[in-house]
């Protein structure tokens, strides 16, 4: 599979009086092969103290893994984030089934979204940070919405 994403911080606004610091960070990339064939683009906003200058935790796929780059503040620091992502999906393995062979398939959705909101807390060199997704249903039988969340810890050493 090849997969690309660009992130960008199109807004950052600190506030002295408060301590209070919110960005904005706009994204959009695009996954090839025969597991994922999806293009994608959302939005995810920050809002905390002492936030680090960092875009975010690591994001549960199909959404690009790995974390990003983590520049820590050498203080305690926190924040609330929350954002979505929609996808054009033209392949999927686990709804399509196998690629070079029949096999079982359902009728996917095309176009698939996730909000996504969670809290992170940045330590002098460590962050841990809790996500919950919750994505729009899938294929037609599906009977509800998925939700799932995760932990994720980044150590800048």
């Amino acid at each position: 599979m090849l997969t690309a994403e660009r992130k960008t911080r199109i807004w950052r606004r600190d506030n002295e009086i408060f301590g209070l610091s919110f960005d904005a960070l706009p994204h959009y990339g695009f996954s090839l092969g025969n597991v994922y064939t999806h293009a994608q683009g959302g939005i995810t906003f920050h809002l905390g103290n002492r936030m680090p200058y960092d875009f975010g935790p690591p994001q549960i796929r199909p959404s690009l893994g790995g974390s990003d780059p983590y520049t820590p503040t050498g203080r305690f620091g926190w924040y609330i984030f929350g954002g979505g992502t929609g996808r054009a999906v033209l392949r999927d393995i686990f709804l399509d089934g196998n690629t070079f062979a029949d096999s079982q398939t359902v009728d996917k959705k095309h176009f698939v979204g996730d909000l996504r909101f969670g809290v992170a807390l940045a330590f002098p060199s460590v962050r841990v940070a809790y996500t919950t997704v919750l994505r729009t249903r899938e294929y037609e039988e599906q009977l509800s919405p998925d939700r799932f969340g995760g932990i994720s810890a980044t150590v800048r050493f």
